[in-house]
């Protein structure tokens, strides 16, 4: 697999600088237990997220991240490796999105996106609209969470 790299800093970068095909590597966030628990019993307070003695015993065999805290922190490498600074503009949502391992304290993730599509918009040709499939990816190559996103993005010279 051959990776890309942006040749516009994120701070100037612009629709235009986004190219269908294109694959990006960012990251690494190492998993920590205390957040991992401090997140769950917040927003969701299920037992094999905020309880290791029974975490232990449950299906998984031990602490796992809520699936919400494992998107939160790939949206924190998304944001700061893949997103344009001020040219983002906000995103209509994302479709598709798995969970498809756990996550547990000390992995280390990283995040993949691959640009999908592009294309200006017809209502408002300021800007346009970048498609990205992210995948989550482990310390051991495994993907843990993927999803496919939509962001609106201004262009650097609007068509």
């Amino acid at each position: 697999m051959s990776f890309s790299e942006f040749l516009t800093p994120t701070a100037e970068r612009a629709y235009e600088d986004y190219e269908p095909g294109a694959i990006y590597e960012f990251g690494t966030v190492k998993v920590d237990e205390a957040e991992l628990v401090a997140f769950a019993e917040r927003y969701d307070p299920q037992p094999m997220h905020v309880d290791a003695q029974w975490a232990a015993t449950g299906p998984f065999g031990g602490l796992i991240a809520s699936g919400w805290h494992t998107v939160s922190l790939l949206m924190r490498l998304f944001v700061e490796g893949y997103l344009p600074g001020a040219a983002s503009l906000t995103s209509p949502g994302v479709d598709e999105l798995r969970w498809t391992l756990p996550v547990r304290p000390g992995d280390k993730l990283r995040l993949r996106v691959t640009t999908v599509s592009k294309r200006v918009s017809r209502s408002k040709p300021d800007r346009g609209i970048v498609v990205s499939v992210l995948e989550g990816i482990n310390q051991n190559d495994e993907i843990v969470a993927s999803m496919r996103a939509m962001n609106l993005i201004a262009l650097r010279t609007p068509a």
